[in-house]
């Protein structure tokens, strides 16, 4: 059988490598993106480029989509020129941002009003899993549609779950940053404690990730934080805004999430330092700030 051809629309942090896995895998993609530099390497190993997301839609079997937002999503879909404007009776979109359940659906309703359907299956694994093909995905929709995606998700990823109905796979995606921002949180504590008690970082990293504090924000984001890399794996402008959800989601249903408030307001603080663009580990430094060590 035919590989169906690929609509790509976001080639951000995420965005590039899981592309580019979809190539080497050996399917044709299209791409667009709404800086067209940011897709020039993904042009330059077959990706085909498409002016705007009708254009991308088009020509696919299957269009993808990985931006930043819920607003990024709608105008993606939503738009004069964009993703329901071009999309064929039949095909299937699957949005793999991070966005309000509430999106999800309005997206899902616009996509089956154009006879095709959706899924919403947002990822986690940071920009390591995405490189890797190992990424977690969590899908909502249609449990057929998945097995029609099912292919491209395997490329992408090692953990592909159906989470339920529309909109489903976006809750549990922030269940997962609930979770990823509460270790975020004690990994950066752990380590202004230790230095604020002058132990050494590495050694204190060494013994505790083996133990039943370790985790996987230990192990990646400690050992990122004990080097001084504060690259992106995920920017916490995304981590935030991927928790401002959850705040806003919780909030409509009367759901106390006392700690992950915490996270924000600190995340927040790092932005307001000028760190919005730095990974997530980078949180270590407003902890330092607050503790009074020099970074």
């Amino acid at each position: 059988m035919a590989r169906p051809h690929l609509g790509w629309i976001g080639t951000g942090i995420m965005g590039v490598p899981m592309a580019r896995n979809l190539l080497q895998a050996g399917y044709e993609v299209t791409v667009f993106n709404r800086t067209r530099g940011k897709a020039d390497e993904l042009v330059a190993i077959g990706a085909r480029w498409a002016d705007n997301p009708a254009g991308a839609a088009g020509e696919a079997d299957l269009v993808a989509t990985m931006v930043a937002d819920s607003p990024d999503v709608e105008s993606v879909y939503l738009a004069d020129n964009g993703v329901c404007a071009g999309l064929r009776a039949g095909a299937l979109a699957i949005d793999m941002s991070t966005v309000s359940p509430d999106t999800a659906r309005k997206v899902g309703a616009a996509v089956a009003d154009r006879g095709a359907s959706f899924l919403d299956a947002p990822v986690s694994g940071g920009k390591t899993g995405a490189e890797a093909g190992t990424l977690a995905i969590m899908v909502g929709g249609e449990a057929a549609d998945l097995e029609r995606a099912r292919p491209v998700f395997e490329v992408l990823g090692k953990t592909v779950v159906h989470c339920g109905p529309t909109g489903y796979g976006q809750l549990t995606k922030l269940c997962n940053q609930i979770l990823c921002g509460l270790n975020l949180l004690a990994v950066c504590e752990a380590f202004v404690f230790a230095q604020r008690a002058g132990l050494d970082v590495k050694t204190m990293l060494e013994v505790t990730s083996q133990g039943a504090a370790g985790s996987w924000a230990l192990e990646n984001l400690g050992t990122r934080m004990a080097a001084g890399d504060f690259e992106p794996m995920f920017l916490i402008d995304l981590q935030n805004k991927d928790l401002r959800i959850a705040l806003e989601t919780a909030r409509a249903d009367t759901v106390p999430l006392p700690g992950t408030a915490l996270v924000h307001q600190l995340l927040a603080a790092s932005q307001a330092a000028g760190e919005g663009r730095l990974g997530t580990q980078a949180l270590l430094r407003t902890l330092q700030r607050m503790a009074g060590i020099a970074e």
